[in-house]
């Protein structure tokens, strides 16, 4: 029987993943916390309702299905880091079911702690924004450039309590009220404050597979439109190069010794010029699916190595491919239109020609799905 792979989190990068592999002949099974659009793919053989993706008891839950159904050897691709963490902190105990090329415990903190990725990445001079790293919960002055933003040193989890990737803050006056309010029930090492990158560029994701620091493919996207306005998902992207985005990428890479996929988002600062490194995610991203249509297939490529050991030769991808996830972008462009943000111009160019975040034709179920539950996936996804 073909080994099959597991995807984790059926959300939109789930729902592409699922396809990716399915279309290729790979078993998928689906299992997410929540109902999902990837459970309704004709390319879902089975899909399961797990418990939270950092509870003790998701690692229960994966053992036992193991057992049950048979999925011995099966691979582990998960779509969400909460899941991507609790798997690699168990990595010994379900590497006795399942195959899995989740990094270790050692190398996920690194990245997932952006306190020390940020200390890494000063360390080997890569570029990053001015940043100041509280030790006392109301310091009396923060020698830093306003406006600022103030991160949680785990994004997800920062997410879920305050529902904010970050609090936009304008002065020092509006800092130490945050410092007082919001911020007052946690610890100033779980967050930082970083100085805000001037509008005029956008989020620019290098995606990389790579083994033990070594990259042996790679994909470039930027991000053009996401909701919220800033600091958001992305709901209109599109592909492109850029060999200094590519260098850095790899010099970070190879430092943390990453082995499997992960995706490196950075900013150009209007003011230097330099690309300065946000953020890592060690998992595929939700517009994963564009990569694929630009000829770069992750999740195969993840099999394939898992399976047969086989490395992918790195080949030129279609650059200037436009991804839009239409139920949202409509929305939030509609948005950015009455804030001035964007010409109405520049968003019709990029519907002239694009890939729907969901539609399939030969898979349209989990298209109208999302449809019929916009609401309640943008209330509970990020």
């Amino acid at each position: 029987m073909t080994k099959g792979v597991i995807v984790i989190e059926g959300h939109v990068q789930g729902l592409a993943n699922t396809r990716m592999l399915g279309r290729m002949g790979v078993p998928v099974i689906v299992i997410d916390k929540d109902n999902c659009i990837a459970r309704y793919s004709r390319y879902c053989s089975k899909y399961y309702r797990c418990p939270d993706y950092l509870s003790a008891s998701f690692i229960r839950f994966l053992t036992n299905l193991a057992r049950t159904e048979n999925l011995q050897g099966w691979l582990l691709l998960p779509s969400n880091d909460h899941a991507v963490y609790n798997i690699s902190k168990h990595k010994d105990a379900l590497g006795e079911h399942y195959s899995i090329i989740t990094e270790d415990i050692g190398v996920i903190e690194k990245i997932y702690n952006k306190r020390t990725l940020l200390e890494i990445a000063t360390r080997i001079s890569i570029p990053i924004p001015a940043t100041v790293m509280p030790v006392n919960s109301n310091p009396d002055h923060i020698d830093i450039r306003y406006p600022v933003l103030v991160k949680g040193n785990n994004g997800l989890t920062f997410y879920q309590q305050y529902h904010h990737k970050a609090f936009f803050v304008q002065s020092e006056t509006e800092l130490h009220t945050l410092f007082s309010n919001q911020l007052s029930h946690i610890s100033p090492t779980d967050y930082f404050i970083q100085e805000l990158i001037p509008e005029g560029t956008n989020t620019i994701s290098a995606t990389v597979f790579a083994i033990k620091g070594e990259v042996y493919a790679h994909w470039m996207g930027v991000k053009l439109r996401e909701h919220p306005l800033r600091f958001g998902t992305a709901t209109c992207c599109q592909s492109l190069f850029n060999q200094v985005i590519l260098d850095q990428s790899k010099v970070l890479v190879k430092e943390l010794c990453f082995t499997g996929v992960c995706e490196i988002e950075w900013l150009q600062d209007v003011r230097d010029g330099q690309y300065k490194l946000i953020e890592i995610n060690a998992r595929t991203w939700l517009w994963v699916g564009l990569a694929e249509k630009c000829g770069v297939n992750y999740p195969l490529i993840i099999y394939e190595f898992v399976y047969n050991g086989s490395l992918p030769e790195q080949k030129d991808y279609e650059i200037g491919k436009y991804w839009i996830n239409l139920y949202t972008d409509i929305f939030f462009s509609i948005m950015r239109l009455t804030k001035g943000i964007d010409a109405f111009s520049s968003i019709l160019s990029s519907y002239h020609c694009f890939n729907e975040a969901c539609w399939e034709r030969l898979d349209p179920l989990p298209f109208f799905v999302y449809g019929l539950f916009i609401l309640k996936f943008l209330k509970h996804r990020c």
